[in-house]
């Protein structure tokens, strides 16, 4: 396309359009060759010819010189210059109707015809409107066809990550790689680093901004330097490294300093700098305070630590100290060996950790050693692998204490088994010794059934030698048979009223700590409103507090009597405090007076029976009859296993279970029928065992059919779990007959675990509907009148169950919040805690 004429077409719009097609060839044509310039070009401000050798960097550089020069070549022979018609082309292409081609044109005939003239010429003149319209044309610089592999992309990327961490300075070592280059003109220099260890947090200096004045440094630091230039004009002498002095010209230079003394760089432009070492002291580790054991068993031990730059980890090791051992008894037989006992030490998770305090908490109770003298030895480990380790503390490894004399019995014996294997034998005796005469002595039968499966064990062990594994196993379950002993497996609020009662007395009379004594008053204070509780609901039960009649004036005396035993067991807690035992044990015995005369004057006071607590009864009395039943047949079982036993030994269990019926139902006592209808369930002497549970199944089906609180959520859920109950019997029913008393007693469990959650749910059940019925008693309508939630707090606004009043005042507040704190802190140094866990705590020891 020739042009011929001038033509009405935007100047800028063809001048763009011919730019853009000048864009267009450059970059279709040199691509490759900018792609390769970049990629040199970043690797140089990199500092990659740095790293490699000499002769390496020449090959690449050969190469991307060749690469280069055939790029150019080949864009070269691929470049053409846009011209004007190339541009005009271009724009006529993207216009409809092609205005700039039919202004180019000529007419071709009808030249002559004056209509084909106009009529052209009004063709030429719409045309040329049209052109005068023209944009110019965006250029397409999309190489994806030329370039498939984004190569370009890849080098421009190296090229942007080079101008943020590289440098243009660096481009210039290239010439340092070449003989004779300018750096021989400029003559050597050089370059040093100080890099302090990394956990002291300090910057790494460069020496060349140090003045010539004593620098400060920590100990242990990492010195660097690089010589350029011809070896041998600039040579290091230092003093500060292991080696004492030493001169050395090598290009790269690096020690350690460990002591004080000078850096000198000796050749042209060579600098002195006195190096003073800021020694890296050993941590410090002390015990600050005494070891004491809390009611549950848990050692806490006091200790400070620090350190410089901060403690690493810690460790206690304690080892038995035999010296200072009383050795009569079990101990006087050689102990078996046993590794000392080491455990991890708490560190602060948030916080500094060059001085701190914490508290090591552990539980000693199982280990052999519990209560025997010990030392304890702490240590602190810093993070340049420095010890450092406490004085030796002796003290008596605190651990839990039974205060009922039997469970203190068993535990003394777990000890001496634990302490030497040969001890065995005379466990074994002392043991056979204490269930001589279990009536008098054993609370339950279950704890007796127990100590005579131990003591079997032990003896078969014993007679032909006893293992580790072995003597592991009898200690476990003997740990077991103490619990059990200590705090049994009572339901009821009076019993465990009168446990607590009891190892309140024995802690006072055999000297606990005052922590101890502390948890076990806390133990009687929440047993004593329980067994109130129990009482109030007896009452509202029995119709006390109902619509029938005046209101009982026994309720207000019954709060009178709560008053009064809040305020003794203050009495006894302050005597307590003050070290007067004598008159702690006599308010004691006062209070234990006060309650036992409750207990009567209840059970006087107690009318005729409603139907819900005729059944509860009932459900208690079936309850018994089945543990009787389990206990038979778990008796069974273990004849099976010692089938030498003499009738002697069955004789005894017979007269234990007659003399053991306070509180329960053993099938050796007789029992209590269930019912006028349930012939002999209960009797020793009637029937097989699974005729006896059968009889048992069929009294808990007929009781199951009179149940109260039909129709509510708490009795639907009752008969469920007596269904659950009479399922598990037919099943220990159907084991019986197949002599099958391991799965029979499996199955009377279940039973039982079931009838227990059914009485829970129909004590729930009769709640609510003695709930629902007007008139709550005497101490609810006070509290109602004076808008005063169970706590005695104000309710605050209508409809609200909050209250703005503290649950603590006084100094109980910041003493609950340490000891709150505490507990955090010793359960974030636990590691074997669910991540989860410890994410939580952390965030509250960050918070708080």
């Amino acid at each position: 396309m020739t042009a011929k004429k001038p033509l009405p077409i935007p100047r800028l719009s063809l001048w763009l359009t011919r730019a853009g097609m000048l864009a267009e060839q450059v970059l279709r044509a040199f691509w490759p060759l900018a792609s390769i310039v970049m990629a040199v070009l970043a690797a140089l401000m990199l500092g990659l010819q740095d790293l490699v050798e000499v002769e390496l960097v020449w090959a690449v550089g050969a190469l991307a010189g060749l690469g280069a020069l055939v790029a150019l070549v080949h864009g070269a022979r691929r470049f053409h210059w846009p011209t004007r018609a190339d541009a005009l082309a271009r724009l006529d292409e993207t216009m409809p109707e092609r205005p700039i081609q039919a202004l180019l044109d000529d007419q071709a005939i009808g030249a002559m015809d004056g209509a084909s003239v106009i009529l052209w010429r009004a063709h030429q003149a719409r045309m040329a409107d049209k052109a005068a319209r023209a944009v110019p044309v965006r250029p397409d610089l999309r190489l994806a066809a030329r370039d498939p592999f984004a190569l370009r992309y890849s080098a421009l990327l190296a090229l942007v990550v080079a101008l943020l961490f590289g440098s243009l300075w660096r481009v210039a070592s290239v010439a340092e790689l070449a003989p004779g280059s300018a750096m021989a003109g400029q003559g050597p220099t050089w370059e040093g680093w100080i890099e302090p260890p990394r956990y002291t947090g300090r910057p790494t200096l460069y020496l060349a901004d140090l003045s010539n004045e004593s620098v400060q440094i920590p100990e242990g630091s990492d010195v660097t330097l690089r010589f350029y230039g011809e070896v041998g004009q600039l040579s290091l002498s230092e003093t500060t490294s292991a080696s004492g002095t030493q001169v050395a010209t090598e290009p790269e230079q690096s020690f350690t300093a460990v002591q004080s003394g000078v850096l000198r760089i000796d050749g042209p432009g060579g600098r002195m700098w006195g190096l003073e070492i800021v020694p890296d002291n050993p941590p410090s580790v002390e015990i600050a305070g005494i070891a004491e054991a809390e009611a549950g068993g848990q050692m806490t031990l006091p200790f400070t630590a620090s350190d410089d730059y901060g403690v690493v980890s810690g460790e206690a090791r304690i080892e038995l100290d035999l010296a200072g051992l009383d050795r009569r008894h079990g101990l006087l037989a050689d102990p078996d060996p046993r590794d000392g006992i080491t455990v991890e030490l708490p560190m602060p998770i948030a916080g500094d950790r060059s001085d701190f305090a914490e508290d090591l908490i552990e539980d000693f109770s199982q280990h052999p050693w519990a209560h025997l003298p010990v030392t304890i030895t702490l240590s602190a480990l810093d993070a340049r692998d420095q010890n450092a380790f406490s004085e030796p503390y002796a003290t008596k490894l605190p651990a839990r204490r039974f205060f009922d004399p039997l469970a203190a019995a068993v535990i003394e014996q777990r000890r001496d088994l634990l302490w030497a294997r040969a001890n065995a034998p005379r466990v074994a005796q002392l043991l056979r010794a204490i269930s001589h005469r279990p009536e008098d002595i054993f609370r339950s039968e279950t704890a007796y059934l127990r100590l005579r499966v131990i003591l079997r064990r032990l003896e078969t062990y014993a007679q032909f030698g006893l293992r580790p594994e072995q003597q592991a196993e009898i200690a476990e379950a003997l740990w077991d048979l103490a619990i059990l002993l200590e705090e049994g497996t009572l339901s009821d609020a009076l019993e465990r009223l009168r446990r607590a009662q009891e190892r309140l007395s024995e802690a006072m009379k055999n000297g606990a700590s005052d922590q101890e004594i502390a948890e076990l008053m806390q133990e009687l204070r929440e047993a004593t409103d329980d067994y109130l509780r129990q009482l109030q609901r007896q009452a509202q039960q029995d119709g006390m507090e109902g619509e029938q009649g005046p209101q009982d004036p026994n309720s207000q005396s019954m709060r009178m009597t709560q008053d009064d035993l809040q305020r003794m067991m203050d009495r006894i807690q302050e005597l307590m405090e003050q070290g007067r035992m004598a008159e702690a044990q006599q308010a004691l015995q006062e209070f234990q007076q006060m309650m036992e005369n409750m207990r009567v004057t209840q059970g006087q006071g107690q009318g005729g029976q409603s139907e819900g607590r005729r059944a509860m009864e009932d459900l208690a009395e079936t309850l018994r009859n089945q543990q009787g039943l389990s206990d038979q047949a778990f008796r069974d079982l273990q004849e099976q296993f010692n089938p030498g036993a003499q009738s002697g030994d069955r004789e005894g269990n017979e007269g234990r279970s007659g003399g053991m019926g306070r509180g329960e139902s053993h099938d050796g006592q007789g029992g209590r029928g269930q019912g006028s209808d349930q012939s002999g369930a209960g009797e020793q002497g009637e029937g097989s065992l699974a005729d006896r549970q059968q009889a048992l199944r069929e009294e808990l089906r007929r009781q199951e059919q009179s149940l109260p609180g039909a129709g509510t959520p708490e009795g639907d859920a009752a008969r469920d779990a007596l269904g659950r109950a009479g399922r598990a019997m037919e099943g220990a029913e159907e084991a019986l007959r197949g002599d099958d008393l391991a799965e029979a007693i499996d199955q009377q469990s279940e039973a039982m675990e079931a009838l227990r959650e059914g009485m829970r749910s129909l004590g729930e059940a009769m709640a609510q509907e003695n709930q629902s019925q007007p008139g709550q008693g005497a101490q609810d309508g006070d509290m109602q009148a004076r808008n005063l939630d169970p706590l005695g707090r104000n309710q605050g606004a209508v409809g609200s169950i909050s209250t703005d009043e503290g649950l603590l005042q006084g100094e109980d507040v910041y003493r609950r919040a340490r000891e709150l704190l505490d507990e955090i802190r010793r359960r974030t140094g636990d590691s074997d805690r669910p991540k989860i866990e410890l994410d939580y705590l952390k965030r509250l020891l960050e918070r708080f």
